[in-house]
């Protein structure tokens, strides 16, 4: 018996606006740019879905020292 291939998850650009659509799915508002900012430079260029969602929970739960140091 064959076992089915596992399609690896598309990657997707981080952009603001995907950005802003996670967050507002996931979190009901608006990320500030501070927090897109600190995902995207997290993320790089591209990242799964899952990825995205992940960083835009965490970015939440982090405190703010921690990302607006980074910058």
């Amino acid at each position: 018996m064959k076992t089915p291939k596992v399609k690896p998850s598309p990657r997707l650009r981080v952009t603001d606006l995907n950005l802003r659509k996670a967050a507002q799915r996931l979190l009901g508002q608006s990320l500030v740019s501070t927090e897109m900012q600190y995902v995207q430079k997290v993320l790089g260029a591209s990242a799964t879905q899952e990825q995205i969602d992940e960083n835009v929970l965490a970015v939440r739960r982090l405190p703010w020292t921690s990302i607006a140091g980074a910058e």
